[in-house]
């Protein structure tokens, strides 16, 4: 078994076709920051963008919004091909270690939501269940979009928190 390469990227290294492939086709238009805008985001928000190799196979990527009361995980895609076989576990795992013993949030697009992946909405939350993710109850809409927050770690997660964040994201970007 070939084991889990990581590659710390900075703003000179996103000029990678192969991470701005996934991040295009990995998640929906409307909840993606134009790459241009998010290669600068790395450097200005301090962002945690990590790439994930089996051996000189690109498997996926993570970014991460360190934060001092939680670490936000805003972004996490394994390559369409490559999913399904244990490499979201593996990034995942080394994710959760990275952060040991510091709360970590992550929102998704809700599985209680009607919607045409639904299937998919309710694997990937039994997913985070899984590795120890607990739901909030916070709930977040963006346009027709519901957005379930989860939590790992101590404390809890209000809308204040969801708002302050949101709040910090502005200072940098605005998608108004």
């Amino acid at each position: 078994m070939i084991d889990l390469t990581k590659k710390q990227i900075t703003a000179a290294d996103a000029c990678d076709e192969q991470l701005k492939q996934l991040y295009q086709t990995a998640f929906p238009e409307n909840e993606q920051i134009p790459w241009d805008d998010l290669v600068r985001l790395i450097g200005e928000m301090h962002l945690d963008f990590t790439a994930y190799y089996t051996g000189n196979v690109f498997i996926g990527f993570t970014i991460v919004y360190p934060r001092a009361s939680f670490n936000w995980y805003w972004y996490f895609a394994v390559r369409p091909e490559l999913r399904g076989q244990g490499n979201g576990q593996k990034i995942l795992t080394a994710l959760i270690e990275k952060y040991k013993g510091q709360s970590c949030v992550l929102d998704m697009e809700s599985p209680r939501q009607e919607c045409d992946n639904s299937e998919q909405r309710k694997r990937r939350h039994a997913f985070y269940l899984r590795n120890g993710f607990r739901d909030t109850n916070v709930y977040r809409c963006w346009d027709d979009l519901e957005m379930t927050i989860m939590m790992l770690g101590p404390g809890t997660f209000t809308l204040q928190e969801w708002d302050e964040i949101v709040g910090e994201l502005r200072k940098y970007w605005t998608w108004d």
